[in-house]
């Protein structure tokens, strides 16, 4: 039997072997149910979080559990050279709940970044796009591969990482009229988040994702929409497109999508479900039979239009519950996917700390900011006890 470790041990492994790539709180999460974590001192926490999305169903959701111990007491998979019905049976429900074509399954929201940026190029050379460019908008996240980085403006440091690949091209989340500058006969996709979620949760305005699909119809261009932080009823509808009134040409999904395994995919409607071809694409792992079997329960769980209502209210109970607090100056953000900024003056990261301290986890994502994204399952007495937490915590 394996010896438990403490926190103090685990703080000197992960400095002298493990990368130093994140700054982790002194916490160590050993148990979750629903909406509850549980350190290994046994200290409850009311998670709003969700492990940045992941956790949309709640931590063990029992459907999905019995889905994953189901399928791997039976058959782990052997590869996407063979038929797989549970992975057939996700590109079906992926794409009848959504666009309605076809569907790459992947095993993370960058590998989804990665393979929508080829699907977007090969286009373009159909199309007859010799130098093909992609336009994103300025605090987009993508993903940390190259790719993927390159299309996410705040992280493609040449200096660091260079030399990125070329062809893209980044103007501000809020000027339609730039995003219509920027557009040529070479443009491959417009590509961006309606919501922009590690940059603080901003919601993209309305007048720049109707310009964004109006460019795409006059060039030729694909319309992607980055749904990985914003899919899987985190809006409260099922895709945050279906709440915005454009439909885009294709979309990436991934966290939540596996019910806490990684899981990704790429759904392309009909303009762009047959670009990749044989030898285009692949991936050893995506699709995976538990995995995919993961997802489908998770789907089942998240398109329920009963949680789906739930979440666009208790959204509402959030977000008016936050900007009565003082030291809030601004709430933004649509469902359970919650952005604030506070008072000048007032540090966001000590705030995030005394709100781990009484029991509450949530995210800074930068100066002056939190983010929330608590499990869809909550309730309204989960909201009300988070705003209690926030509001002292903001006191300090």
């Amino acid at each position: 039997m394996t010896t438990a470790l403490s926190v103090d041990e685990l703080r000197e492994l992960d400095a002298r072997y493990a990368m130093r790539t994140y700054a982790r709180a002194g916490v160590e999460f050993v148990r979750g149910e629903g909406a509850r974590l549980w350190d290994s001192t046994g200290k409850e926490y009311l998670d709003f979080f969700a492990g940045l999305s992941v956790h949309n169903a709640g931590h063990c959701h029992p459907r999905i559990v019995e889905a994953i111990q189901r399928q791997a007491a039976t058959f782990a998979g052997s590869s996407n050279l063979f038929l797989s019905a549970p992975a057939l049976r996700l590109s079906e429900r992926l794409s009848e709940s959504s666009l309605g074509g076809r569907v790459f399954l992947a095993n993370t929201g960058t590998e989804a970044s990665e393979g929508a940026i080829k699907i977007a190029r090969k286009h373009a050379h159909r199309r007859g796009v010799e130098t093909p460019e992609i336009i994103s908008l300025d605090s987009d996240f993508h993903g940390r591969t190259l790719g993927a980085l390159a299309a996410t403006p705040k992280l493609a440091d040449e200096e660091r990482f260079g030399p990125l690949p070329r062809g893209f091209r980044y103007v501000p989340r809020d000027d339609a009229a730039a995003l219509r500058a920027a557009a040529s006969e070479n443009t491959a996709a417009v590509f961006f988040e309606l919501i922009q979620g590690e940059a603080g949760v901003w919601p993209i305005p309305d007048e720049v994702i109707q310009a964004a699909r109006e460019v795409c119809d006059e060039t030729g261009a694909l319309l992607i929409f980055d749904e990985v932080q914003t899919g899987m009823g985190r809006t409260g509808t099922l895709w945050a497109y279906q709440g915005v009134g454009v439909e885009p040409d294709v979309i990436t999904a991934a966290k939540a999508l596996g019910g806490g395994l990684p899981v990704g995919a790429i759904i392309a409607g009909e303009r762009a479900s047959d670009v990749l071809e044989p030898g285009d694409h692949g991936s050893t792992f995506a699709g995976g039979p538990i995995q995919a079997s993961a997802a489908l329960a998770a789907l089942d769980v998240l398109s329920d239009e009963e949680l789906l209502a739930s979440v666009r209210e208790l959204g509402g109970r959030l977000m008016d519950g936050l900007r009565a607090i003082d030291g809030v100056v601004d709430v933004r953000g649509r469902g359970l996917m919650v952005g604030v900024s506070l008072a000048e003056g007032i540090d966001a990261a000590a705030v995030r700390d005394r709100c781990l301290e009484n029991g509450l986890v949530l995210n800074c994502p930068g100066p002056g900011m939190l983010r929330l994204l608590p499990p869809l399952i909550i309730d309204a007495a989960d909201v009300d006890r988070a705003l209690e937490i926030m509001g002292a915590s903001v006191r300090g």
